[in-house]
């Protein structure tokens, strides 16, 4: 009897009683990417620390809601970063990342949409593992786009050699410094040329995206899918660029 009641003193005081019980593990959120449905367009935007919200989520919107159009192939949208921890955005919003486009298990693109972030003006220039991962993506994209400084990205991608572009209207100077021999237009919201749309960015963000719903789908699915916003939309009255090249 002694030696039980030493063994039962001995449990209670024993390093697993509640005061001395292991902190609990810190764990990563990790967002599941959204289901990809078979016979749509892949869009990726393109995410990282500093990016706009406008500038990401305009497109975004516009590209999800093609979703709720009947008799049209519609748009898989997800966001890619290099990382899939969580990413702030300038203006304070904290973002999941659906994929990691370094990993192999990246879904095929087909619209890459590159929005602006704080940084595109210098350190994200640097960024060469970002840089080929936009190069590569471009070869196999039926669209590229950019908005505000997202420009500056394709740019020094060397995507806009040979196409027309244009990027934030207070920006053009600070763009043609940087790339003197591109053809940079200004005075306009966004300018298509082959496969590449570059937009003003900002709240115009929204009109370059319905811009390209209007190309893939035809002026009467992006009026309804303006209209889901309560955006009044009428290419002939927006000031654009088309480049035809023969």
């Amino acid at each position: 009897m002694r030696y039980l009641l030493i063994l039962l003193i001995f449990a209670a005081c024993s390093p697993t009683d509640q005061n001395t019980a292991a902190p609990p593990q810190s764990a990563t959120t990790v967002s599941n990417p959204p289901p990809l449905v078979a016979n749509r367009y892949n869009v990726a935007l393109l995410i990282m620390d500093g990016v706009y919200n406008t500038e990401l989520t305009a497109p975004y919107d516009i590209f999800q809601h093609t979703i709720f159009r009947k008799k049209i192939k519609a748009m898989n949208t997800f966001t890619v970063a290099n990382t899939l921890e969580p990413i702030t955005s300038f203006e304070g919003m904290r973002i999941l990342p659906d994929y990691n486009y370094l990993s192999p298990d990246l879904p095929s693109i087909d619209i890459l949409v590159v929005p602006s972030a704080e940084h595109h003006l210098d350190t994200d220039l640097e960024d060469e593992v970002m840089l080929d991962f936009v190069r590569k993506t471009s070869k196999d994209a039926l669209y590229v786009t950019s908005h505000c400084d997202g420009a500056f990205v394709l740019a020094q991608a060397g995507l806009l050699d040979e196409v027309s572009s244009t990027t934030f209207p207070s920006d053009i100077p600070k763009y043609r410094k940087r790339f003197p021999n591109l053809d940079i237009r200004d005075s306009v919201l966004f300018v298509h040329d082959g496969k590449f749309i570059t937009s003003a960015g900002g709240a115009k963000s929204f009109e370059a995206a319905l811009y390209l719903c209007e190309v893939v789908y035809g002026a009467e699915i992006a009026r309804s899918l303006a209209g889901g916003l309560v955006i009044d939309w009428n290419l002939e009255n927006v000031p654009h660029l088309k480049i035809t090249r023969k």
